[in-house]
This record gives structure tokens, sequence and C-alpha cells, in this order.
């Protein structure tokens, strides 16, 4: 992941609403959600919703599919992978094994 892409999903993510809905479709998994079960269990309007949905779309950090009249959101896992390892790449100076608390489960 460039920086400016790494930028662009940071401060995509950088706002309450946003970052709840990121955080409900990477919670869903895979399958991903309707517009409209995502507005309902966030309590969320659906123009607000779709203003929310636009700017991570531009962020890369989730992808809809029109079906009909209804758009099915997925999280795009791989580009936040893609963020999760730009932010840790040189974690430690790339000593890893410095970073992890006792009890850590080899995460960095």
């Amino acid at each position: 992941m460039e920086t400016n892409d790494a930028l662009k999903a940071l401060s995509a993510l950088a706002q309450r609403t946003r970052l709840a809905i990121f955080r409900y479709l990477v919670g869903v998994g895979p399958d991903g959600a309707f517009a409209g079960d995502i507005a309902e269990a966030l309590e969320v309007s659906p123009s607000t919703l779709s203003f929310h949905l636009k700017e991570l779309s531009h962020a890369g950090l989730v992808h809809g599919e029109s079906h009909g009249r209804h758009v099915h959101y997925r999280a795009d896992f791989s580009h936040m992978r893609g963020l999760v390892d730009y932010l840790t790449a040189h974690c430690c100076d790339d000593q890893p094994e410095q970073c992890r608390l006792p009890d850590d489960a080899g995460r960095c």
C-alpha cells in the first residue's frame, strides 16, 4: 500500500459513523450486508448512510454491488489487511519480536 492510499483510508475511518459502518461490515464478514440492514443496525438514516458509504468506497475500504433497487456492501478485507500491514511494516525497527507483549499470540 502506498502512503496516499493509507492516508485516504485513515481519513475515511477518522469519523465516528464511518468507523462504525466499517466495523459493522468487518463484523458480518465476507457476506456483507444490504444498505438497509446497515442503516437499521446502526440507527443511521439512509441518506446519511449513503454519504458515508460513498466515502468508504472512495477510500477502497468497502464495495457495493447493486441488486435491483438495493445495494449490498462488503468490507474489502484485502485493502484492510494492506492498511494494517502498512501501519506495522517497520514494527520495532523490523524486529517485531521486540514489539510483543508476553501474552501476545504472535502479533506485532
